[in-house]
């Protein structure tokens, strides 16, 4: 499964790079593959352990802020691994595609 979610301070003020720096960084330490970028992470791996990987993430930000907003995306497909990688392959092969028509 593929989880894309988003985490963020309430309470902090507007620049919360630093929140978001201590759940991102609960990410890569997990070892599942990931990939960040300006709205969401997303984490790839079983339920139990993708789960786990955001229910860190969410209290690392927690630690330090009074409230917390959570945006969470699934995509459950069982048996597909590395669908960070070939999802967008197939878009960009795709997107070759046309080019050369």
């Amino acid at each position: 499964m593929i989880v894309a979610f988003s985490v963020t301070p309430l309470g902090v003020g507007e620049d919360v790079g630093e929140y978001v720096a201590d759940a991102v960084r609960v990410v890569r330490e997990s070892g599942l593959p990931n990939r960040t970028d300006a709205m969401f992470t997303s984490v790839e791996g079983e339920w139990d352990e993708v789960m786990d990987v955001v229910r860190r993430a969410v209290a690392a930000v927690e630690r330090r802020a009074p409230r917390v907003s959570l945006v969470l995306k699934a995509d459950i497909r069982p048996g597909v691994t590395d669908g960070l990688t070939s999802k967008v392959e197939t878009v960009e092969r795709h997107l070759a595609e046309q080019r050369t028509h």
